[in-house]
């Protein structure tokens, strides 16, 4: 996962975003740039060709309820990359399950030199929630900043209520494998190579005693016997 380490100061002014800009309520029905080369917004971007060619956009994650099917689908594959997920616009849908592919799909648009827009039908709750996490876990942010980045630069999103306490969840998730990554497994091989040590050194010390007792006459036990 491509990260972006930044200072207190940097966050802050990257959540407040741009603030030269004046909401109008018709931007909803456009596309907004998140971070360099991530764009949210409604599904009516995608259906022009010209429009994302003129936003530079190489990439699109096409995210919609599946009775939206018919409608809201690739209409470019030639011409634009395609990752579509059909999930259920409910408080009940698990998008951290979802969510890896469409990461993965992101960071390698992105490394790439690529721009994606991700959008839903509207905009406004399915495909932020993805927006969110992706931005969360690119910038190292809390769940809060994470919502207020995007928020400040597409103002009329507002995920559902089951996507929020996902997103909260995310944090805790991302947070868990960053520690993981961070701490390579060292201590456990060396825990390995200390215990192989150890029964290498108590071999040795049955061997050298096997060898005092037979130079001082003693008799080996015998193992048939001792089984019997």
């Amino acid at each position: 996962m491509i990260t972006s380490s930044l200072s207190d100061e940097e966050v802050k002014s990257m959540v407040q975003g741009p603030g030269d800009i004046e909401w109008r309520y018709e931007m909803r029905r456009e596309c907004q740039e998140i971070l360099p080369g991530l764009l949210l917004g409604p599904f009516i971007v995608s259906k022009s060709a010209e429009t994302m060619r003129s936003l530079g956009v190489t990439h699109v994650v096409c995210i919609r309820d599946a009775k939206e099917a018919f409608s809201v689908k690739p209409r470019f594959p030639d011409q634009f990359q395609y990752l579509t997920l059909d999930v259920q616009d409910n408080e009940e849908q698990n998008l951290i399950r979802l969510f890896p592919n469409a990461k993965a799909f992101i960071e390698q648009a992105i490394a790439n030199g690529g721009r994606v827009l991700v959008h839903c039908n509207g905009g406004i709750s399915l495909s932020p929630a993805f927006v969110i996490m992706f931005v969360m876990q690119y910038y190292k942010l809390s769940w809060e900043d994470a919502l207020h980045l995007v928020q400040n630069r597409r103002y009329c999103i507002s995920p559902n209520g089951g996507f929020l306490a996902q997103i909260k969840e995310y944090e805790a998730i991302y947070r868990a494998s960053n520690a993981v990554a961070s701490h390579p497994p060292v201590a456990r091989s060396m825990t390995r190579r200390k215990r192989e040590d150890e029964d290498d050194d108590e071999e040795d010390l049955r061997m050298d005693d096997r060898k005092r007792r037979n130079q001082d006459g003693e008799d080996e036990p015998d193992e048939d016997a001792m089984q019997l």
